[in-house]
């Protein structure tokens, strides 16, 4: 009888194997599945987001934010860091939330060459 115990019980753990390897299976299955969908939506998010960007850049264009030269656009960069770009308090910090008409006029302000 020890013979067939041991037979029924190489049965057992064959049978218990296979239903965890077509368990395992499954679940491969269910992660590939998922893995996919979310690469589709990696695609959809990367191409809506050139979109987006190209839109911005379109936008900034038309509005002129990128018109600046380059050394106005540095100025820009330091008053964004949070430095004057103003005569008056060039270099200085500006205080958390502080904003100022003369660094934004030094900035945005009148452009020789836009007046000729």
């Amino acid at each position: 009888m020890s013979e067939k115990q041991s037979n029924e019980n190489i049965y057992d753990r064959f049978a218990q194997v296979t239903r965890q390897t077509h368990d395992l299976v499954d679940s491969m299955e269910q992660l590939q599945a998922q893995v996919t969908e979310l690469l589709e939506q990696n695609a959809e998010l990367s191409i809506e987001n050139d979109h987006l960007r190209r839109v911005i850049k379109k936008m900034k264009d038309q509005h002129g934010e990128s018109k600046l030269s380059g050394s106005r656009q540095n100025l820009k960069e330091l008053y964004q860091q949070g430095f004057h770009v103003c005569s008056e308090y060039f270099g200085k910090r500006l205080a958390p939330g502080e904003s100022c008409a003369f660094c934004t006029d030094v900035i945005f302000g009148h452009d020789p060459d836009k007046a000729k």
